[in-house]
């Protein structure tokens, strides 16, 4: 694999702006309340179709629309076990709809190395940010005094948080952008 720059990104070169504007709001959304929107998500999937028959016709809109057909199963199945929300399910059809599914499962691949690193990130974090907390209410600097028990905020287990996937979604997604071959 070679880097890529400017022209040289492919066939989805057309994708990359539209891509990148959409996934740095959905980021920022989930990263800000945990939710992508609809308003966002929705109009950029019609328009990948859309872009997708305007410039490769036929051909184009039936690897968009196997492309969404793709990000829904792969993501929809993880929203069913409970580890995505409707969003990220709702995101990755969009971005199959402008990426086509060749891109898509590679995107998915790099989604999955990028959620990994921000899972271990994240725990790494939130148990740290607990034992230090609990180190500072044994002291009695939290200013609620020693805790007694096993009373936890939900929000400081990290395993009982939703973290925010827009953000993994998005660098698997731009680094596909450079990793298609010629």
């Amino acid at each position: 694999m070679e880097i890529r720059r400017g022209k040289g990104m492919g066939v989805h070169s057309f994708a990359w702006w539209p891509t990148l504007m959409v996934l740095a709001v959905a980021t920022f959304t989930d990263l800000r309340s945990r939710r992508i929107p609809n308003w966002l998500v929705l109009p950029f999937l019609v328009a990948g179709i859309a872009a997708s028959g305007w410039l490769h016709g036929w051909h184009g809109i039936g690897l968009s629309f196997a492309g969404l057909g793709l990000g829904l199963l792969i993501y929809g199945v993880l929203f069913f076990m409970g580890g995505m929300g409707a969003g990220d399910v709702k995101l990755c059809a969009a971005l199959g709809a402008w990426i086509w599914p060749h891109q898509l499962l590679l995107s998915l691949v790099f989604t999955a190395m990028a959620g990994g690193v921000m899972v271990l990130v994240w725990l790494v974090f939130f148990v740290y940010l607990k034992k230090a907390i609990k180190a500072m209410r044994k002291r009695g600097v939290a200013g609620e005094g020693p805790v007694s028990g096993n009373s936890e905020p939900v929000e400081m287990d990290p395993l009982k948080r939703k973290m925010p996937y827009a953000p993994a979604i998005a660098v698997g997604t731009l680094l596909s952008f450079f990793a298609i071959p010629r």
